[in-house]
């Protein structure tokens, strides 16, 4: 089932592992299981995968961090099919993730031998691409109606949703709020206008989608089963460089559509 109408939809890099996912959600739509079950999944293989890269198991610790993608789209996928969206597990994935992918680079700058800001640095630069990717995404999918457990400003506890504890939204939106806070001022600072104007083209949403965790995930493992490991943190630093890439070229469409609205009125006043 997808986010968005089908003229609206774009080449996603970083959602690979949606086909299996749906595969899984199916698999899964007449059972016991829900959605936070398949997010407790995704969060013990993540572990198994920190594991193998502490271990220097690196093919085992890629393959894990494959499936951690894979399940990751699978918990959404059920929320979909069994039709039960709740704002704990939102909110669930979004925490699980930032701290699984502090854990990951920790664990290549234990291997590495790296100074300790180079990590900072590519931790940082990795959550600031995954914000711009789920801003721009969050503002698509808001227009045509989509996923209403995602907003573009998490600004305010919401209320729970049918099936789910309010004390349990508020303790993980909490979290959420500390851990993704200040990313989401810097992103939103960068780009506030994004939400104005006209969609934004597919073509630029495939390429912002390099910045989604998918992608980011499968980079390192490309990165570490080919022997590159002490690339990884670099690499991510420098990477962040197109965040403002991006951030310039929607700004610049936007600027051209503005230019050809005001010309227009201008052209029926006369």
């Amino acid at each position: 089932m997808s986010k968005l109408p089908k003229e609206h939809r774009f080449l996603d890099l970083s959602d690979y592992g949606r086909p299996m996912a749906k595969v899984i959600a199916n698999s899964l739509k007449h059972t016991s299981f829900t959605p936070i079950h398949v997010t407790i999944t995704f969060i013990l293989s993540g572990f198994i995968a920190m594991y193998c890269i502490i271990q220097e198991y690196y093919w085992l610790a890629a393959f894990f961090l494959i499936v951690k993608s894979i399940l990751d789209a699978a918990d959404g996928e059920l929320a979909r099919v069994k039709q039960t969206p709740s704002y704990t597990g939102r909110y669930l994935d979004s925490v699980a993730d930032i701290i699984l992918n502090a854990l990951f680079l920790i664990s290549i700058w234990y291997i590495t031998d790296t100074p300790i800001w180079i990590f900072f640095l590519a931790f940082i630069g990795l959550q600031l691409q995954g914000t711009l990717y789920n801003y721009y995404y969050v503002i698509l999918r808001n227009k045509f109606d989509g996923d209403t457990t995602s907003r573009v400003f998490e600004n305010k506890t919401p209320i729970s949703l049918e099936g789910e504890k309010q004390k349990h939204v508020n303790i993980l939106f909490g979290m959420y709020k500390l851990l993704y806070g200040a990313f989401d001022k810097t992103i939103y600072t960068l780009d506030s206008n994004a939400s104005k104007g006209s969609v934004l083209p597919n073509w630029l949403m495939t390429s912002v989608s390099a910045f989604g965790l998918g992608f980011q995930l499968l980079i390192i493992a490309a990165m570490l089963v080919l022997g590159l490991k002490a690339s990884i943190l670099p690499f991510f630093i420098l990477y962040t460089v197109m965040v403002f890439v991006f951030i310039g070229i929607r700004k610049f469409f936007y600027q051209e559509e503005r230019n050809k609205t005001l010309t227009s009125s201008l052209f029926k006043r006369q």
